[in-house]
């Protein structure tokens, strides 16, 4: 199995990177900077530079021919303004999903946040990122051609993950550790049944494996 994650040097990628790798699976990681390589491949990543503002959906979908599934983790950044938020967490999404649809990987995932709505008000940089998220993930369920699954996780923690969760189509809101989320998306990449759902994320009391198979088909 080959899978190529953009956003590959994020925080929550870098993770499912790891483990993806520990399984045998194929990885690629999609990183706008050569020297952000080696920590893709201190986790046992290909890393493969691309600037996802910049490329045509042809070379990105240049990298994705022949994997088995793609991931959409990139994001603009908590230190970044409105118009990176317009170009990554939106039109990065936009352009990937495409690109999937070009090369024929059919399962899609996106990692989104606790939230996101196209038609979310306002001005400042939070919510000109809900809604740039909103927005993607609008697009990315409007295409018939991609078995997508969307992931909304809650406040994002780098606490060591527990392994417990609550993953539902409405959670509230709540925090959930980075560690938690990878392992998530390694179950719903391995979940075909899943494809068609967007769901919240935050920590539970449900055992990672469970919660995933729990929500399959529904």
């Amino acid at each position: 199995m080959r899978i190529v994650i953009a956003g590959g040097h994020g925080q929550i990628a870098l993770r499912l990177e790891r483990l993806l790798a520990a399984r045998g699976v194929e990885v690629a990681g999609i990183v706008r900077k050569a020297e952000q390589s080696d920590d893709l491949r201190a986790v046992g990543a290909e890393p493969v530079v691309l600037d996802l503002e910049s490329a045509s959906a042809e070379q990105v979908a240049d990298v994705l021919r022949g994997a088995d599934a793609a991931v959409f983790a990139a994001g603009a950044g908590p230190g970044s303004g409105t118009a990176r938020k317009e170009t990554v967490d939106k039109g990065a999404a936009v352009l990937f999903a495409d690109a999937a649809l070009r090369a024929g990987v059919r399962r899609f995932l996106v990692v989104s946040s606790y939230g996101a709505d196209a038609g979310h008000r306002g001005d400042e940089v939070f919510d000109v990122y809900q809604r740039a998220k909103g927005e993607a993930d609008a697009y990315v369920q409007g295409l018939d051609g991609l078995d997508w699954t969307i992931l909304r996780p809650g406040s994002l923690t780098d606490d060591t993950g527990t392994g417990l969760v609550r993953l539902e189509a409405r959670t509230g809101p709540g925090p959930v550790p980075r560690d938690d989320v990878a392992a998530v998306l390694a179950e719903l990449l391995d979940t075909p049944a899943t494809a068609g759902l967007t769901l919240e994320l935050v920590s539970g009391s449900t055992p990672v494996p469970v919660a995933v198979k729990s929500v399959a088909g529904n």
